[in-house]
């Protein structure tokens, strides 16, 4: 197909019947859109989740499985309740309510995995059968046939080639007189075994399908009419951004802006797809889009938060002039898998931040007892917490005179811990005390932005 759009629809466009049917009008009105994939039903991973841990008391567990019931119950009641639909759930709650027993004996991340994929497994089968209905032809389509991944189970790493010659083969001779329905988050390993790509990763999922079937346009479609200059829950004058760069978009995303999954613009960037992030409820209030260039490119563009940071510092005298010692401690992380956010260095001392911030499916953050042994054998290890990270977003910022003294004038009186400035043209972060994040955003909004 020379066009095609893939729709990506997060938890909170497809809670109901109603907002199903929201996103299903969305889906019809443009012929491009052959490809969706959804989210689970807002609310039903949390529940997943949960239930994985194996730490519920019987009752409690009853109550998740209720709970998860109501929510698939309440959709199948509009639909009318339809034979073949309801088999299907009842199908796919049995088998959670199975994974969850199986949970409390022994539970380890291959079986969450298992769990929290069936809400994308249930939302997907329900949105397959409204479009039915409605008398469109829907094809309900199981991701794991070309979401090839590694058994990082958690947060599983795609295959990218893999992905590529599957969806060729699976997926794109369906394309030409289906809407295919799919899930996000999911995958699965070479042995067929159920992995997740991480919390938020619907929306990567959706990027790899759209990069893989080599898509005109990716819409990103959510509970805000797109990214704005800030979060508007927090400056009530935050303003939503027509344009924005993939550059500028994928800093925001990586430092706190939650429209998008930090790794969702990497397979677009590449392919060049044009990303829509627009809001389901709102569709005619039009959104955002994510381009390579831009027309507009302003020094200061919005300003992300990120919170529940944590601060690692590392000291030991054998830094003095000596080699090596920052490739011990980036060793002891990539074999845990970790990935570092910001860093600075002293001649004794390196602090830095690492992306643990629903790294995984399960929210366990990746800085286990394991990594702090491995960390407190090669030298002096300090956690700090309730932490913040800021960051402002925009263009040549590392090049233009004064931009920094802006920033930091503004915040005279604030007691800032960490400064990283100048690896990028396109940010300037800091880390603050959680107790002084919203007052630093809404101040630089208000004096940079406003």
């Amino acid at each position: 197909m020379s066009q095609l759009t893939v729709a990506k629809f997060g938890g909170t466009s497809v809670a109901d019947a109603h907002a199903m049917a929201l996103c299903a009008k969305i889906v019809t009105q443009n012929p491009q859109t052959r490809v969706v994939a959804l989210s689970a039903s807002a609310g039903v991973t949390n529940l997943l989740v949960a239930l994985a841990q194996g730490t519920l008391s019987q009752e409690e567990r009853q109550a998740h499985l209720t709970r998860l019931t109501h929510i698939q119950d309440a959709i199948l009641d509009a639909l009318g309740r339809p034979d073949a639909a309801c088999q299907q759930i009842q199908t796919i709650l049995a088998e959670v309510a199975q994974l969850a027993e199986q949970a409390v004996q022994e539970t380890d991340a291959a079986l969450v995995d298992r769990l929290v994929a069936q809400g994308e497994l249930m939302s997907t089968r329900l949105f397959t059968e409204l479009l039915t209905q409605q008398g469109h032809k829907a094809s309900w389509f199981d991701v794991r046939r070309v979401m090839r991944t590694d058994s990082l189970f958690g947060k599983a790493t795609p295959a990218i080639e893999a992905l590529r010659t599957l969806c060729q083969q699976e997926l794109s001779p369906l394309l030409t007189d289906h809407i295919v329905i799919t899930q996000g988050f999911i995958g699965a390993n070479a042995e067929g075994q159920t992995t997740t790509l991480g919390r938020g990763g619907s929306d990567y999922s959706a990027a790899l399908l759209a990069e893989a079937l080599n898509a005109s346009e990716l819409e990103i479609w959510t509970d805000v009419p797109g990214i704005y200059t800030t979060d508007p829950r927090l400056v009530s004058s935050a303003r939503p951004i027509d344009e924005i760069s993939f550059a500028e978009a994928a800093e925001m995303a990586t430092f706190g802006a939650k429209v998008l999954h930090p790794a969702t613009l990497q397979p677009a960037l590449r392919k060049g797809i044009p990303v829509f992030v627009g809001s389901s409820k709102a569709p005619e209030a039009g959104g955002t889009w994510v381009r390579g260039k831009t027309d507009s490119t302003p020094l200061f563009r919005a300003v992300a938060l990120r919170r529940n940071q944590q601060l690692l510092t590392l000291q030991s005298p054998s830094m003095l002039g000596a080699c090596g010692f920052l490739a011990e401690v980036f060793s002891i992380l990539a074999k845990h898998r970790i990935s570092v956010d910001l860093i600075t260095t002293s001649e004794v001392s390196v602090s830095l931040t690492l992306d643990h911030t629903g790294s995984q499916s399960s929210g366990k953050s990746m800085l286990s007892d394991a990594v702090l042994a491995e960390l407190s054998a090669l030298c002096k290890v300090k956690v700090e917490e309730d932490l913040a990270l800021v960051a402002l977003i925009g263009n040549r910022m590392s090049e233009v005179n004064g931009a920094g003294s802006r920033v930091f004038d503004t915040l005279d009186d604030v007691n800032i811990r960490l400064i990283c400035y100048g690896a990028s043209p396109h940010n300037l972060c800091f880390l603050v005390r959680e107790a002084d994040a919203v007052s630093v955003v809404q101040r630089l909004h208000q004096q940079l932005l406003g």
